[in-house]
């Protein structure tokens, strides 16, 4: 039944406090140009609702409230309640004011929205929401590249492997890595799937930084990434299937081990 606005029950929660942090007080809000205030303050209120500070059903401070303390218009405040209400963080009525949704409303498949989350203190269940969802989707698009990707497509996929082999950075590693699986993702063949792996692009990296940063055995990461590309290229659809399967588990136990 569609929601008319009047069977949505009124947000009961108290006002939250406003706690400005170090990057939007006064003194230094003319660091923030004037086209990208509204961005910058719609990411730390984002920020803000994903770890918690600011709970499902609150009555965020009003437009005043948020001009005073980040020293910025209240048409800058507008527009960035407007972002959030646009990723589904936030609703608002005439004369209650803008309330955090639950988060079974939120958008989480948002660039924006996902970095939040990614830097949320609740590290572990980002990263085992991240591997479910990868185990739900990379082993069959990884069968779908090896019957259906073009020369051009394997030649990404090579690359991005060898590349993440020859990186001499942790950074150079883990963007090899995501352009590796994103690669993956393209060759498969299903339309779908191209604009979510990019809508993931930054939970992945998020990912991959702390998996990289924690496993000891770069090596063997290696040798589990180029059993996927080999099978790929001899279009061995069952093989880079299984051989997806067994880098998840290797990242599952990297995950594991650093929670223990």
């Amino acid at each position: 039944m569609p929601d008319d606005g009047k069977s949505r029950k009124r947000p009961a929660k108290a006002e939250a406090p406003v706690r400005p942090p170090a990057a939007f007080r006064r003194a230094d809000a003319a660091h923030f140009p004037g086209s990208s205030v509204h961005a910058s303050l719609a990411s730390e209120i984002g920020l803000r609702i994903v770890r918690g500070d600011y709970p499902p059903g609150a009555i965020l401070p009003n437009e005043a409230k948020w001009s005073e303390t980040f020293n910025v218009s209240r048409s800058a405040v507008r527009e960035a309640i407007k972002m959030l209400m646009a990723k589904s963080l936030l609703a608002s009525r005439p004369k209650i004011g803008s309330w955090v949704e639950p988060k079974e409303r939120w958008n989480l498949l948002d660039r924006d929205v996902l970095a939040w989350y990614a830097t949320a203190p609740d590290r572990e269940a980002f990263l085992r929401t991240v591997q479910e969802f990868r185990h739900i989707i990379e082993p069959e698009a990884s069968a779908f590249a090896a019957m259906r990707r073009s020369d051009e497509q394997m030649a990404e996929i090579s690359q991005a492997c060898r590349e993440m082999g020859e990186a001499a950075t942790l950074q150079e590693r883990t963007r090899a890595d995501t352009r590796f699986h994103l690669a993956i993702l393209r060759a498969s063949g299903n339309d779908l799937l191209v604009p979510l792996g990019v809508l993931i692009e930054s939970a992945l990296d998020h990912l991959f930084v702390f998996v990289t940063r924690e496993h000891s055995d770069q090596r063997r990461a290696q040798s589990l990434h180029e059993a996927i590309e080999k099978n790929i290229r001899l279009r061995r659809p069952g093989a880079a299937r299984n051989a997806v399967h067994r880098l998840l588990a290797n990242t599952d136990d990297v995950i594991g081990r650093s929670r223990r």
